[in-house]
């Protein structure tokens, strides 16, 4: 079994690889990016649902099923990916405003990835991982703490960037407008890099290359979309990004 989840990791690592150079040619179409050329489209709320809830669903059953369900590190390394999961996938959604469309194709997708990551995820923790791999003491290691700290970091600095966004227009207003505030301070995806960091401290707080892996598909996706939204800001807020120097994703470097 140790051998197909390490073959499982390589492929799944490889494909990111190829997703990450996709990206930085092919512009994924939903949010302000969604063309018909995508396809069918249903309402983005629902869409996010169906696209993330995927994962948490997994993650549960094999938790439910593990033997090691209880076992107190893992509870709480579990635990801390169900909270980002249960606010992507029950609350986010429904915080969105307006009528926007997610294509079926990219809910497809989506639904595929986060299937295969819970399988990635819960089936280290709860099955792959030795048996003494995390005591309970693993909760005061260093890694733990330390992975610990830049997750919740990320998870703040998610959910206030979101937020900006969200409350960048009053009802009735149809213009557009260049995040401020926050992280957006410094980068024009703000909201990305906190879930960049996320992932990082979760890959730091299990110290495992499944975490490793969920963190460069984070990259993969995200940092080729982050690109693409910094040029779009450049052409629509010229004057106002001018002197700014703000980066892209990450603050002070790209």
């Amino acid at each position: 079994m140790q051998y197909s989840f390490n073959l499982f990791l390589i492929v799944m690592a490889s494909i990111a690889a190829m997703v990450f150079i996709t990206l930085f040619f092919v512009t994924a179409g939903y949010g302000k990016f969604a063309t018909k050329k995508w396809g069918p489209a249903i309402n983005n709320k629902i869409g996010w649902l169906l696209m993330e809830a995927p994962v948490f669903v997994v993650m549960t059953i094999l938790w439910l099923k593990s033997d090691r369900a209880f076992e107190p590190a893992l509870l709480v390394m579990f635990a801390i990916f169900q909270l980002h999961y249960f606010q992507r996938s029950f609350i986010f959604p429904f915080l969105l405003k307006g009528n926007g469309r997610m294509p079926l194709s990219i809910i497809l997708m989506g639904v595929l990835f986060n299937t295969l990551n819970g399988l990635m995820q819960g089936g280290w923790l709860f099955y792959i991982s030795p048996e003494n791999r995390y005591p309970a003491s693993w909760l005061a290691s260093w890694q733990f703490i330390a992975g610990a700290m830049v997750f919740v970091a990320g998870f703040i600095i998610n959910i206030h960037s979101d937020s900006i966004i969200r409350n960048l227009r009053k009802p009735g207003d149809t213009k557009h407008y260049l995040p401020e505030g926050g992280v957006y301070n410094y980068v024009t995806s703000a909201n990305y890099f906190g879930e960049i960091l996320e992932w990082a401290g979760f890959a730091l707080l299990t110290w495992s290359w499944s975490g490793v892996v969920f963190l460069w598909w984070t990259i993969a996706n995200l940092v080729p979309r982050a690109n693409t939204i910094y040029k779009r800001y450049k052409q629509e807020f010229r004057n106002e990004m001018e002197g700014k120097n703000l980066k892209r994703v990450i603050p002070f470097i790209y």
